[in-house]
């Protein structure tokens, strides 16, 4: 397990992401980084990390991977600050597709059902209804690691997942034993739709060019950025599609960016059809746009939030100095490719060379 942090630490990390993103939020003058909070969505208004228990028959909720599903029955206890201890009654499936599998992953991810009424009244969990948990595949740190990427989409755009920190203590009922993680939690889709009172569209083999170009642009970009070639937009592979009107433009939204370079996880590797060596090695998978100056909006979003992007990293206690220095060094390539017109000529003119149009349906078709 990943080392313990202190409490300074924790409160380095929950201070610091705050205060990056209220001074992103006002060097983005893209429009679209004011979040739409209801007041009554308490467990994505701030950074704190979560601390809970979850209790329950773990050895039959993690073998429950494959055909007919069910919910199982589980306890779990909400750790305030002042040490009060919340118990929720709640149900627990397993999830996903390529980190469901025992083979890939000895951890599934989880969906958590909070079911009865009224029982977390009082908590950060107040009114919410179903949650994706994110647990670790081979090590808490990629958990982290990969957290970190929905706070860096966040600077960028408000038509993004939020996520939420926990560090959550398993204890199977039976066996008696317990296994400490970090995990973070994601946004229900619907509450994301409804911050911008929109709604999830599951349309398939929607062309790129259908979607709003302005955040298509700002998420294509992204994903370059973080070495990312794990999505689709016609296969919805972790794409989101969110619109207030079917005749509108909708907006695409990624979700689950474990495949990422910039993650860089053990058991993460490119699609074959795109022939790269590793997630590290970076390909542009948006349209064909021929004229790169239509890039020039985007690339000075990205430009004016680089700090921001950087103190990510460089201010997080939770993971290793290491990592922060090749995710620097990372991030710097990226931004030397996006500050030379002929780098950004080569790389972001891929999608309109014959031999680089590749659709892909997603690592788990």
């Amino acid at each position: 397990m990943f080392p313990k942090p202190t409490l300074t630490s924790l409160l380095i990390v929950s201070f610091t992401l705050f205060f990056i993103a209220a001074d992103a939020q006002k060097k983005n003058k893209s429009g679209g980084v004011k979040q739409h909070v209801a007041t009554t969505d308490y467990l994505f208004q701030n950074d704190e990390i979560l601390h809970i228990k979850l209790t329950g028959r773990l050895n039959s909720l993690y073998n429950d991977r494959y055909k007919n599903i069910a919910y199982h029955p589980m306890l779990l206890q909400y750790k305030a600050k002042e040490g009060d201890v919340t118990p929720i009654n709640i149900t627990v499936k397993t999830r996903g597709n390529f980190r469901r599998r025992k083979e890939n992953c000895r951890m599934p991810p989880l969906m958590l059902n909070f079911t009865k009424k009224g029982s977390t009244k009082g908590t950060p969990f107040e009114n919410q209804n179903k949650l994706k948990l994110v647990v670790p595949c081979t090590g808490d740190e990629y958990v982290i690691r990969e957290y970190l990427v929905y706070k860096l989409y966040n600077l960028l755009t408000d038509k993004s997942f939020r996520a939420r920190l926990v560090q959550v203590e398993f204890e199977d009922s039976v066996k008696k034993t317990t296994d400490t993680q970090y995990c973070f939690l994601l946004e229900d889709e619907k509450k994301m739709a409804d911050r911008f009172k929109s709604f999830i569209w599951d349309r398939k083999m929607l062309s790129m060019k259908a979607v709003d170009k302005k955040e298509f642009l700002i998420m294509a970009v992204f994903q370059y950025m973080i070495g990312n070639t794990d999505w689709s937009v016609p296969f919805l592979q972790n794409i989101k599609l969110v619109t207030s009107d079917t005749t509108h433009a909708p907006y695409a939204v990624p979700y689950d960016f474990d495949h990422a370079g910039i993650v860089d996880a053990p058991y993460a590797g490119p699609p074959p059809e795109l022939e790269l060596s590793s997630t590290r090695e970076r390909v542009y998978r948006g349209f064909c746009i021929k004229d790169k100056k239509t890039f020039a909006e985007t690339f000075e979003l990205f430009k004016k939030l680089k700090d921001d992007f950087y103190k990510v990293y460089t201010n997080c206690p939770l993971i290793s100095a290491k990592y922060i220095k090749s995710t620097t060094k990372f991030l710097d390539d990226f931004y030397k490719v996006i500050n030379n017109d002929k780098a950004i000529e080569t790389e972001f003119g891929n999608p309109c060379r014959v031999e680089m149009r590749v659709e892909l349906k997603g690592l788990d078709d």
